[in-house]
């Protein structure tokens, strides 16, 4: 078989690690070709290949990134995409793709898989948000990196006596906002799947000033207060329709400072998030998926993903894994809640 591999979304801690194993292994034990298609979907639409050899991944398991590029790309969203990629893949002599991508990608994967190509997915997103995996890779890097950021902030606030606010990322699951909330210790935590009530945000950080400690918030992205609305850096949406979300970091701020009479700061994480080497962990996970998935292409078991359940890694449709976002349950939330104040 000649097997397209493809990258797609943000980029993430581990992806470089998925290509690698797919590669290494499809080719000792399987015997098959791989061509890898650039810059996402991108690739496949335009026909943007570039060649992918058991010795172009040997080094790949600690780098960031994907050497393969991302982009957003819809090809469903382009006039003629499909005839585009079907010529495409047929000028490549491509049997099949296995894509590397979270909600979007695995959507565009499983949109191709029922109008006859052969996909195999592989879940990726730092944001843990995708149904039917229990962790996604990079997301552990992400929450270590937020986690290490928060950890320097408070000791900054605590010597200015400031209230810290800390963005991080999570458009719809606040899943890194709440690791890395409760890891730090967080003095509140502010996720996208409840509304806030400001002015309970208000009595927490005084509490906190009260008895001398600065008081850390964590918020995700996607967080909005009661009554509210999302904050976006503007009105534009990319090919899958999404907002930018960003501010709510900013805004918080100002208004913690206004409301208590405490100096109050907010920091962005934003991209160093999923920038960098993986951790351990997502390095270990990323390979497992990696040699999943070449045997799941291998067998021609298309239309799935391979997914993390518990220690094992199992397969499941790509239906499922993209019928639905997995965010924090109210029984998560009030676990981190506990610390509040």
């Amino acid at each position: 078989m000649r097997i397209g591999v493809l990258t797609g979304g943000g980029d993430c801690p581990g992806l470089n690690a998925v290509i690698r194993a797919v590669v290494t292994k499809g080719t000792a034990e399987y015997g098959h070709e791989f061509v890898g298609f650039l810059d996402g979907w991108r690739g496949p639409l335009k026909g943007l290949t570039r060649p992918l050899t058991a010795a172009d991944v040997a080094d790949l398991v600690e780098v960031g990134g994907t050497v393969l590029g991302s982009s957003r790309t819809n090809p469903y969203s382009v006039d003629g995409g499909l005839d585009r990629i079907r010529h495409n893949l047929e000028d490549a002599g491509v049997d099949a793709l296995i894509a590397l991508g979270g909600e979007d990608t695995l959507g565009v994967a499983k949109r191709l898989t029922d109008d006859g190509f052969g996909v195999v997915g592989v879940p990726k997103t730092i944001d843990n948000d995708l149904s039917a995996t229990d962790y996604t890779f990079g997301f552990d890097t992400a929450v270590s990196i937020a986690a290490e950021s928060i950890d320097r902030l408070r000791t900054t606030a605590q010597s200015h006596h400031r209230t810290m606010v800390v963005e991080v990322m999570g458009r719809h699951a606040g899943w890194i906002a709440l690791h890395s909330g409760m890891a730090t210790g967080a003095n509140v935590i502010l996720i996208p799947e409840q509304d806030f009530d400001l002015g309970q945000v208000c009595r927490w950080v005084e509490a906190c000033h009260a008895r001398g400690v600065a008081p850390i918030v964590v918020a995700a992205e996607g967080a909005q207060p009661a009554g509210g609305a999302e904050s976006l850096k503007d009105q534009e949406r990319d090919a899958f329709g999404h907002v930018r979300l960003g501010g709510i970091g900013d805004w918080l701020a100002e208004e913690l400072e206004e409301r208590t009479g405490m100096e109050s700061r907010s920091v962005v994480l934003g991209h160093l998030q999923r920038g960098g080497t993986p951790t351990a962990y997502d390095r270990v996970l990323s390979t497992r998926l990696g040699l999943h998935a070449i045997d799941a292409a291998h067998e021609r078991d298309f239309g799935t993903m391979v997914a993390l359940r518990g220690t094992d890694i199992v397969r499941v449709s790509l239906a499922e894994a993209t019928g639905a976002l997995k965010t924090v349950s109210p029984e998560r939330y009030a676990e981190a809640a506990t610390f509040f104040g």
